[in-house]
């Protein structure tokens, strides 16, 4: 596939809101129809599927809410042909929405054409993504790009580059924050603080010390000559959308520098548009050590990469010491490249700014949320009551997919696409959803 990306599989309609890509052929069919109509799904009932599901999937991700089918801008639809608006987009993968017809048709495009090699040889879709990542992050001279399959293998990589920073042999020490998410590998796991996640899978690798989260004296006195790498996500999702202030990342790039340590952001939730910037870190005016990124970046293809900053610590890991199959292979960065040219292209980063600042105050508005916070269309909203898990369940009823981090959180993560209306839409059910949880909750401690 030719690295320039042709404008001619765009197209606009009204599902992808103003001014961004649309999720309709030229002709105004949608483009799942044919295929949704040839699926194995109109022979079976959504209890149907999840019948067959617990008799051949493990159990590790519990009982899944509904069977999904297919998909257009923000909207999905169940086996039992229920509509839902997705606020959740896959976590904020789906940073297209879903179909979204640019992207399959490059992804469709490249894999007709090549899809895997070895890392043996490269591509030219790989070199062009590494080349537009460097360009998006205002990486230095030296930058590098490693490609992962996905946000924890980023992690596992940049945790490998810290343990590298230890020349002296004396860097031992990784420092990450309570409430962190970094993944389910074991590296990645061991930067995660949840205990749960961590507990079944002891002994993790060791030398990562927990500290308290936006504590910038804390962090002062953590900080020393012992310390390979310090692993921050701007925002924390899976701890309820908390933000890190300006001054916290300063502080950090700060001290690391000071101690010759790493500085790491995991960009991974955060990145590729979702705070309506490429980087939620970019506001403080740091330069990280590195970023790693995954999730919106191949728009609902899975891709992942580690982003290292100057020439110093991209020559920290070497030839032979990480790898990876699949990793940067034609489709993956064919899909990331599309999605990275319809957000620069289409306005998208406008709309999250506009639309994520119109959602996040009208969620102040509405009697029972305690708390807004987030940036963009990464939003926590807190409720006063032990409520939210029954809202994700009244969400569903009511056609709207949400998430629940916490009893008294609601993660949104939502297309970057969502418009106006989609968004008014969801406010203005909200009301209805925490009156139906709180009855449900009352009735189920009866």
């Amino acid at each position: 596939m030719s690295t320039e990306l042709s404008h001619s599989a765009e197209s606009r309609s009204s599902d992808g809101g103003p001014g961004v890509v649309g999720h309709r052929e030229a002709g105004g069919a949608p483009i799942a129809a044919e295929a949704a109509a040839t699926t194995l799904v109109s022979q079976s009932s959504g209890a149907d599927w999840l019948a067959r599901y617990s008799s051949s999937l493990m159990g590790v991700f519990g009982t899944p809410q509904r069977v999904l089918v297919r998909g257009a801008g923000c909207l999905v639809w169940d086996a039992d042909g229920k509509e839902y608006l997705d606020l959740l987009g896959g976590i904020a993968v789906n940073a297209l929405g879903h179909a979204h017809p640019f992207v399959t048709s490059v992804i469709s495009s490249q894999l007709a054409t090549l899809g895997h090699v070895s890392n043996f040889f490269t591509s030219p879709t790989q070199i062009a993504l590494a080349e537009k990542l460097l360009a998006l992050t205002n990486a230095p001279a030296g930058s590098k790009v490693f490609f992962a399959n996905s946000g924890t293998e980023a992690n596992e990589a940049a945790f490998k580059l810290a343990r590298r920073n230890n020349s002296g042999g004396k860097r031992t020490k990784v420092i990450a924050l309570e409430g962190a998410f970094h993944g389910r590998t074991m590296g990645a796991l061991a930067l995660t603080a949840k205990e749960a996640y961590r507990a079944p899978f002891e002994p993790l690798p060791g030398g990562v010390v927990h500290i308290p989260f936006g504590d910038i004296e804390a962090l002062r006195s953590a900080v020393d000559d012992s310390t390979a790498a310090v692993f921050l996500e701007p925002i924390q999702g899976e701890a309820g959308v908390r933000p890190l202030s300006t001054e916290y990342l300063q502080a950090a790039r700060e001290v690391t520098t000071a101690a010759g340590a790493l500085l790491i952001l995991d960009e991974v939730q955060t990145g590729i548009g979702r705070t309506g910037k490429w980087l939620a870190s970019e506001d403080a005016g740091i330069v990280p050590d590195a970023v790693t990124l995954a999730k919106g970046l191949g728009g609902g293809f899975p891709v992942g990469a580690l982003v290292t900053f100057g020439s110093t610590t991209s020559a920290l890991l070497t030839a032979g010491q990480h790898g990876t199959t699949f990793g940067g292979n034609p489709v993956a960065t064919a899909a990331a490249l599309a999605t990275l040219h319809a957000i620069e292209s289409q306005g998208v980063l406008q709309n999250v700014l506009t639309v994520g600042t119109h959602l996040r105050e009208g969620l102040a508005a509405v009697e029972g949320v305690t708390e807004v916070r987030g940036e963009g269309l990464l939003i926590g909203f807190d409720v006063n009551a032990d409520i939210a898990p029954a809202m994700v369940t009244a969400a569903l009823d009511a056609g709207f997919i949400i998430n629940s981090p916490g009893p008294r959180t609601i993660r949104l993560a939502p297309p970057l696409i969502l418009t106006f209306d989609q968004a008014d839409r969801f406010l203005d059910a909200l009301p209805t959803l925490i009156a139906t949880a709180t009855a449900n909750t009352a009735k189920d401690a009866q």
